[in-house]
Parts: C-alpha cells; sequence; structure tokens
C-alpha cells in the first residue's frame, strides 16, 4: 500500500482535488499540524486572488459559437465503460502535493486566453497566449514551491495585498484584491526594498482591480516590497511616496 506525506498536500487540498480517503485523512492530519493548517490557509486564499487575476469576461458571441458547436459533438451512449489510465504510484503524491496548483492555474489562464482569442487576429492571440502561460507557469510554480510563504496585508480603498516569495526560486508573487484604478495616465509600480534602496520589480494592469503579478527580477536579498504610483510607463526610482510597504514572510 502506498504511503503519502501529508505534509504535501496542502495545495491539494485547499483545491478540492483530494479522494474521499485522502481528504478525510489529511483533515483529521490538520487537527494536529498547526504548520499545514496554516499553509492550507494561505493557499486557499492566495489561490482565490490568483483565480480572479486570470479571469476574464467572455466574448458576447460565446455562447452562440458553444451552441453552434456543441451540434457537432457526438454524444457517448449511455452505459459505455469509461476509460481510466493508469498513474504510476510514486508520482502520485509529488503531482498532488506541488502541481495540482500549478495546473489549475494553467487551466484558468487557459479559459482567459480563449476569450481574448475571440477579440483579436489569430497570430496575435497565439503570441499573446504563449506569453500568458509562461507568466502563468511562473506564477504557479512559486506558489507551489516547497519553501513558499505567504504574507496578506490590507492597503489603501479596502483593498488586500497578498505576497508569496521562494528562495529557493528566487521569485516572489504579488497577488491584490479590490485595487482602486489609479488617476488618468498613472500605473501602479512594484518595487524590491533592498535594505532601504528600492529596486523596481516591474508595473501592473491599471485597469484591473484584481490580478496577480510575477515581480520582475530576482528577490536575492531584499527585505521587502513597496507600490506606488507612477507615470505611465513607470520610473527608475520611486516618485511618490509608497501606497503600501510589506515586509516578505520569513
Amino acid at each position: 500500500m502506498m504511503t503519502i506525506d501529508l505534509h504535501r498536500l496542502t495545495g491539494a487540498y485547499a483545491l478540492h482535488a483530494l479522494s474521499d480517503e485522502e481528504n478525510a485523512s489529511f483533515e483529521r492530519h490538520l487537527v494536529g499540524c498547526e504548520s499545514c493548517a496554516q499553509e492550507t490557509a494561505e493557499l486557499s486564499a492566495t489561490a482565490t486572488r490568483l483565480g480572479l487575476a486570470v479571469a476574464a469576461p467572455a466574448s458576447p458571441a460565446l455562447r452562440e459559437q458553444v451552441l453552434r458547436r456543441i451540434t457537432t459533438v457526438r454524444q457517448e451512449t449511455p452505459g459505455m465503460p469509461v476509460r481510466v489510465l493508469p498513474v504510476r504510484a510514486g508520482l502520485k503524491g509529488r503531482l498532488l502535493s506541488r502541481w495540482a496548483l500549478a495546473a489549475c492555474l494553467a487551466a484558468a489562464a487557459a479559459l482567459g486566453v480563449t476569450t481574448v482569442w475571440q477579440h483579436q487576429q489569430a497570430a496575435d492571440a497565439r503570441a499573446e497566449a504563449r506569453q500568458a502561460s509562461r507568466s502563468t507557469d511562473e506564477i504557479a510554480a512559486v506558489l507551489a514551491a516547497p519553501d513558499a510563504r505567504t504574507r496578506s496585508a490590507g492597503l489603501a480603498g479596502g483593498a488586500t495585498g497578498t505576497v508569496v516569495v521562494s528562495h529557493s526560486r528566487d521569485r516572489a508573487v504579488f497577488a491584490v484584491s479590490g485595487m482602486t484604478r489609479p488617476s488618468g495616465g498613472k500605473v501602479y509600480q512594484l518595487w524590491f526594498n533592498d535594505g532601504g534602496n528600492m529596486r523596481s520589480a516591474g508595473l501592473m494592469d491599471p485597469d484591473r482591480s484584481d490580478q496577480a503579478v510575477l515581480m520582475q527580477g530576482g528577490v536575492d536579498r531584499a527585505s521587502g516590497m513597496g507600490i506606488t504610483v507612477e507615470p505611465d510607463g513607470g520610473s527608475k526610482q520611486p516618485t511618490t511616496t509608497p501606497l503600501a510597504l510589506m515586509t516578505f514572510p520569513g
């Protein structure tokens, strides 16, 4: 009988990706494991924000296209057995524990890319899809890293920000929910705090109140991050007082 390390199922449990038996075992484990309980709560909150970040409104023509295409799909005969492909036992624990969340995020990104494709030329859509897929894969890899640590904080205007840091991957992800749109011609810029020196970590999308951003550049020895309002295109150094300063989780 295969033994699964319950400490490695936090991500799969947060996404309801466990079997009934595994789910029951993990919930019994949570009662006596404070670290897993905390990590599960953080992953659940972060997964929700990242899901909002990759969501996209459906095209008005999408319903019509689905109804038209479904007429060409052959219905499965009732009673036909479902073929189940075997999965090697040695892979099961690793796939569920570290990459279940990555797979879920990739699926969400694919839905968002499908909507974008409806509004753009095919060549542009394919290029954007490749870029979005790479970004989503990198975000998921940070979130699923064994040493990923999360910290959340309230921001101005009732927004909530969450930063996820993985020192093994030397990357950080910032997710925000409820961010107000900056004034015209302005953008939100992210910064690494290197001992008081602010290093640019990229721009946020000014048109999205809920989003996840892979911070540009390595974490290195940064102790935290900041957010400022900058002119369109960003600045080499902060030109305004930070809206928020967050210390990275230890």
